[in-house]
């Protein structure tokens, strides 16, 4: 009997050895902090320890800490079924494909167009239908894109006005432009080099905060431009009569067609809506097509090249089918974290 459990005790383990090596947390974080953001899926299989790590603030402070952050894609979708708005973020996997993939904690957002970004945090200015607890102290609420969670600004207040307020950011400021006249709706605003550039049902405005004047812009009013949004200061919108996407030099100020695109377009000559996002440089396009129910939310990436003469170019590095469902897409977000 001795010789048997000595023999047994000396038989090697067949316990597979720990995922996880003997390390400190602090060089998990930080070998975690340096790995791109699409593993982070698969690297949650691994074990809860090393999903409670990905998912932490603690490795956002550290990758910023690093120079590690990244551009990501939110996508903010009006859930026509259930009259809400729902967060997405694009998920890129390792092997190409993108999905849209439901923040859990922001399933249900404040009803409105009026979001804007500053660093990792997500701005909601405006009215707030279905926040009704929250507007009696704020009606900004600030979303951390680190840890996917809501708060108020407590002590912010936007007077309500007759139409939605429109707002955006310069030099780390937020800027909100209200009106009060129901003829003259505001339909969109962007910044440029510090200025900025809103349209009504007739006439395009610029603004410039050190002189605190609206004047009119007769060259930007050609174009009865919507939906736009600015990459390197130069302004970008969908054309749905021309089919095809405009861009305004306000240095130049001249109008101008995205070159190189003639037959993606016309390849998706079905949208039902598209919203423009400067995406890291590049120009960012979400957009919808399909039937009621099974309506498909796409997203492309469109790397762009200023060429001899003026000429701007673009190159679709990738378009993905993201999402089937039931929505309106309400405002697509570059945030960095």
């Amino acid at each position: 009997m001795e010789m048997s459990s000595k023999t047994r005790a000396e038989e090697p383990s067949t316990d597979p050895p720990p995922v996880i090596p003997e390390l400190p947390e602090d060089i998990i974080v930080d070998i975690l902090a340096r790995a791109p953001r699409c593993y982070y899926p698969t690297l949650s299989l691994v074990s809860k320890y090393i999903k409670s790590l990905v998912s932490s603030t603690e490795i956002y402070s550290r990758q910023s800490s690093l120079g590690c952050t990244e551009h990501c894609l939110y996508v903010v979708l009006y859930d026509i079924d259930n009259s809400v708005n729902r967060c997405y973020i694009l998920r890129r996997k390792a092997n190409g494909n993108s999905r849209l993939v439901l923040v859990p904690s922001l399933s249900s957002l404040p009803c409105g167009k009026r979001f804007v970004v500053l660093g990792s945090r997500i701005y909601v200015v405006g009215r707030m239908k279905n926040y009704c607890t929250l507007i009696a102290k704020s009606n900004v609420l600030t979303i951390d894109c680190r840890s996917h969670t809501v708060q108020h600004l407590p002590g912010v207040r936007i007077p309500y006005t007759a139409n939605e307020n429109l707002a955006d950011i310069i030099d780390g400021r937020i800027y909100i432009v209200g009106y009060f006249d129901l003829k003259k709706v505001m339909v969109r605003l962007v910044v440029m080099a510090g200025k900025i550039y809103m349209r009504n049902s007739k006439n395009s405005f610029v603004y410039e905060p050190g002189e605190g004047i609206w004047k009119m812009d007769e060259k930007l009013s050609l174009e009865m431009w919507k939906d736009a949004c600015v990459v390197d200061e130069v302004l970008y919108y969908y054309n749905w009569v021309k089919r095809s996407i405009r861009t305004y030099d306000p240095n130049e100020r001249c109008w101008g067609v995205l070159k190189g695109m003639e037959e993606f377009l016309q390849e998706r000559s079905g949208w039902l809506e598209i919203e423009m996002v400067s995406y890291g440089g590049r120009l960012g396009l979400v957009f919808l097509e399909g039937e009621e129910k099974s309506r498909k939310i796409w997203c492309a990436e469109v790397s762009l090249e200023r060429r001899q003469g003026g000429e701007i170019w673009g190159k679709v590095e990738w378009c993905d089918h993201v999402l089937t469902g039931n929505f309106s897409i309400m405002k697509p977000l570059d945030v960095m974290v």
